[in-house]
C-alpha cells in the first residue's frame, strides 16, 4: 500500500495472483481479474484528468488543463497498488477462516475478534445468498427484480442476525472464564517461516528507508539506477511475498502424497 515503484508493484502482484489461484482455483482468480480491470482502467484514467502536475504534457483537455504523462503513471502506478491490495484481501479471506481469528484475538479482545471474523465472513455470505434467492425466484417462474431481492436479502439478513445472537447467547458468549477449543500450535516451522519473514521485511524496510529503491513521478520521473543494493531489496521482497505460496505448494504436495499412498 505505500511501496508505488513500479518493479515492486509487478513483484507483489504476480505473488497475491499465483496465491490466490493456488487457494481458489483460475476460476475465482479470473472472474476478480474481470472485476479489477474495470476499476484499474478507471483509477488509472481519473488521475490525469484531475491531476495535472508534470513538465512533460501529452495532451491539452478541451477546459485548458494539461494531461502529463507522469500523472498518467502515477494513475497506472495507483491502479496497480489497489489491484494489487484487493488480491492480496482476496488470499487473506481464503486463509483467516473465524476460528483463527478467535483464536488470535479471543482472549485478548474478543469483541475485536467476534467483529472481525463476522465482517470477514458477512459479505460472501450475503453474496451467496444473494444467488440462492436468485435462483429461487427463476425457480418459482418470476424474473428476479433487484429491489426484491435485496428486499428478501435484508429481511434474511435480520432474522440471521437474531438467529446468530441467540445461538451465542446459548453457547455462554459473555461470560467470563470461557474457554475456546483449537488446535494451533506453535512448532519449529513456525519459528523458521516466522523469522524467516521478519528478516526479508526488515531488509525491505531498511532498502525503502534509505531510498535504495527510491522512485518520484512528480515533477518528473526519476528513479535510482539499478544497483547491488537495490537488486538486494527485490529480491528480499519477492522472497517475502513468495513465503505463502511456497507454503500452500508444499501443503499441496503433501495431500498429493497422502493421497496416492492411500
Amino acid at each position: 500500500m505505500f511501496i508505488l515503484h513500479p518493479v515492486m508493484l509487478v513483484i507483489s502482484f504476480v505473488c497475491a495472483g499465483v496465491y490466490a489461484f493456488l487457494l481458489r482455483g483460475v476460476r475465482v482468480l479470473m472472474r476478480g481479474l474481470v472485476l479489477l480491470l474495470p476499476m484499474m482502467l478507471v483509477a488509472a484514467a481519473m488521475n490525469p484528468l484531475f491531476n495535472h502536475r508534470g513538465v512533460t504534457i501529452l495532451t491539452y483537455l478541451p477546459n485548458g488543463n494539461p494531461v502529463t504523462l507522469e500523472a498518467v503513471l502515477y494513475g497506472l502506478a495507483v491502479a496497480g497498488m489497489l489491484a494489487t491490495v484487493i488480491t492480496w484481501f482476496v488470499a487473506v479471506n481464503a486463509v483467516m477462516t473465524a476460528d483463527k481469528i478467535v483464536f488470535l484475538f479471543g482472549r485478548f479482545w474478543p469483541a475485536l475478534s467476534l467483529l472481525l471474523s463476522m465482517s470477514l465472513r458477512f459479505v460472501p455470505r450475503m453474496i451467496r445468498q444473494g444467488r440462492v434467492i436468485v435462483v429461487a425466484q427463476k425457480g418459482l417462474g418470476r424474473k428476479p427484480n433487484a429491489l426484491k431481492v435485496i428486499s428478501i436479502l435484508m429481511t434474511w439478513a435480520l432474522e440471521n442476525s437474531i438467529e446468530t445472537a441467540n445461538s451465542m447467547t446459548a453457547r455462554g458468549y459473555g461470560l467470563r472464564r470461557r474457554t475456546a477449543f483449537h488446535l494451533y500450535k506453535f512448532h519449529r516451522r513456525d519459528v523458521f517461516a516466522l523469522g524467516w519473514m521478519i528478516t526479508m521485511a526488515l531488509v525491505v524496510g531498511v532498502g525503502v528507508a534509505l531510498g535504495v529503491n527510491r522512485y518520484r513521478f512528480f515533477p518528473s520521473v526519476q528513479f535510482h539506477a539499478l544497483s547491488g543494493a537495490s537488486v538486494i531489496v527485490f529480491v528480499s521482497y519477492f522472497a517475502l511475498g513468495a513465503v505463502p505460496i511456497i507454503l500452500r505448494a508444499k501443503e499441496v504436495l503433501v495431500w498429493k502424497r497422502i493421497n496416492s499412498a492411500m
